[in-house]
């Protein structure tokens, strides 16, 4: 059953942990490296992998004897990381950016479709439906395709001083999200 307040609290929790506005500088980076980026292919290979660690996920964790509540707690603890990241404008989570397979790596994974992206999927099929998730999914992949479409726009109009505000805000977001998560499996 599709509940609005439902699909909203995974849509920003995603918007959150994909953080494709703060990934910008990277797109950026990637797209004056490659000559360009394929929009239409990294939003389809990041929604690929959603869609498919959304559903076997939970198998993969059953292979491994990992109960939701384990995992909810270790995304929320992944989760909390990402946001001091954000916060603190550190890097804890170092990604390889010499792979340069185009679009698809680093760009739809790691980039958008990540660690903290496939735990958090695996802590919210904990707390929500399943159609709720799936829209939230395409929500995001739909934001995803706009930001990649138009970052060389979007560079010009937030400047520096813009990128590195919003990644903050996010950050804070993200730990607020991790409290919530680490509270309601503990």
């Amino acid at each position: 059953m599709l509940v609005f307040k439902h699909i909203l609290s995974v849509t920003l929790t995603l918007f959150a942990v994909i953080d494709i506005i703060g990934s910008i500088p990277i797109i950026i980076q990637i797209r004056q490296r490659e000559g360009r980026i394929k929009p239409e292919l990294a939003t389809f290979v990041a929604g690929c992998i959603m869609v498919t660690f959304l559903f076997l996920g939970q198998s993969i964790l059953g292979l491994f004897g990992v109960d939701n509540q384990s995992f909810a707690l270790a995304g929320a603890v992944i989760i909390f990381l990402i946001g001091l990241e954000m916060t603190l404008n550190i890097e804890l989570f170092k990604s390889d950016l010499n792979d340069s397979t185009g679009s698809i790596v680093p760009l739809a994974f790691p980039l958008i479709v990540g660690a903290g992206t496939m735990t958090t999927l695996l802590s919210l099929r904990a707390a929500y439906s399943v159609p709720n998730i799936l829209v939230g999914i395409g929500l995001n992949l739909v934001f995803v395709y706009v930001v990649l479409k138009t970052s060389p726009w979007i560079e010009r109009q937030l400047g520096k001083a813009g990128e590195n505000v919003l990644r903050r805000v996010f950050g804070v977001i993200l730990l607020a999200i991790a409290i919530k998560l680490f509270k309601a499996n503990f």
